[in-house]
């Protein structure tokens, strides 16, 4: 049985960023669809969110997030099961990284080469961490100033706030970028102090309007029955 509290090797965080740039084709994209998560480094920054946030969120609701419009079309249930335990592995490991060596954690940024000097890109794992807190809006907010606080250099990289962290000098959004980890580990931290206070099934009873049937399809992508997927 496979081990999926191993941590993905490069090669397969490499293997997991191309299937996520490859799996949309842009000719089918139109003005307003949601192409979901296309790159590491946004999946990063959404799992982390998913590993740190008020309530546990099942697979059947995030990964639906992942794909938005363009849930793929599977070869095989191997093909899907591959994928699914790259994502759940990946997963597993900020859980693991947060929950036992917090001090060691650090974003999955992209990076460029500026004028022979190595940038970090941090706006996509930004974005990815925003999406998995709006998998569970309410409860986020519930965390009041506190939270927002800590929020606001993630967000300032962000369609939700115009990506007004790069409307500062080059040495200030430097030094919000810097606190983006830190801010990270801390969400976490206050998360896991009040998650015994948080009803921890009431996500699942406002976003499912219509109930799952046991029978049905599931929800995540995998076309098992729901009984037989996510449900258990």
């Amino acid at each position: 049985m496979e081990d999926l509290n191993h941590p993905l090797s490069e090669e397969e965080i490499e293997r997991l960023d191309q299937f996520l740039l490859n799996r949309v084709d842009d000719q089918f994209v139109a003005e307003g669809m949601d192409e979901g998560i296309f790159d590491i480094s946004t999946l990063d920054g959404f799992l982390t969110a998913i590993a740190s946030g008020p309530v546990t969120i099942p697979p059947s609701v995030w990964l639906p997030s992942i794909w938005g419009d363009f849930e793929p079309e599977w070869e095989n249930e191997e093909a899907f099961s591959e994928i699914l335990s790259l994502l759940i592995r990946h997963l597993n490991g900020i859980v693991t990284t947060l929950m036992e060596y917090p001090e060691d954690f650090e974003p999955l940024y992209l990076e460029r080469i500026v004028e022979n000097k190595t940038v970090l890109i941090v706006d996509e794992w930004c974005e990815g961490y925003h999406r998995g807190t709006e998998l569970s809006p309410d409860h986020w907010r519930s965390g009041g100033k506190k939270m927002a606080a800590l929020l606001s250099p993630i967000l300032a990289f962000t369609a939700a706030t115009d990506w007004k962290g790069h409307d500062k000098s080059y040495d200030v959004v430097e030094s919000i970028q810097l606190k983006i980890a830190p801010n990270a580990r801390q969400i976490h931290a206050y998360w896991l102090s009040r998650r015994d206070e948080i009803p921890q099934d009431e996500l699942i009873k406002k976003r499912e309007q219509t109930p799952v049937g046991r029978n049905d399809p599931c929800p995540c992508g995998s076309g098992k029955k729901y009984k037989k997927c996510c449900l258990h």
